[in-house]
């Protein structure tokens, strides 16, 4: 089962690392507590519309190219796998 909120928080880790910042400092600028900045990067919470705007802001990121990111990584897992079926092996 794809989760939405899985992916949201892996695309918000990753900009956090690559941007090398701490939680500490994320959640200061975003105005939430380190413990729920946490949990909505391991996916363990869904954040509001607001509070992921504000998350996605203190990020420097887009909330459109967030959710974008988000759905192209769904897309992908959902996309069908095909398996090449070799008839002349025997």
């Amino acid at each position: 089962m794809v989760l939405m909120r899985t992916h949201i928080g892996q695309v918000l880790r990753g900009a956090r690392i690559s941007q090398k910042r701490t939680l500490r400092e994320v959640a200061k600028a975003a105005r939430v507590s380190l413990g729920y900045l946490s949990e909505v990067e391991r996916g363990q919470k869904e954040a509001s519309s607001e509070l992921l705007n504000s998350i996605c802001l203190a990020l420097n990121l887009s909330l459109s190219n967030v959710i974008s990111s988000v759905a192209h990584q769904i897309y992908l897992e959902e996309a069908p796998q095909l398996t090449v079926v070799d008839t002349n092996a025997a």
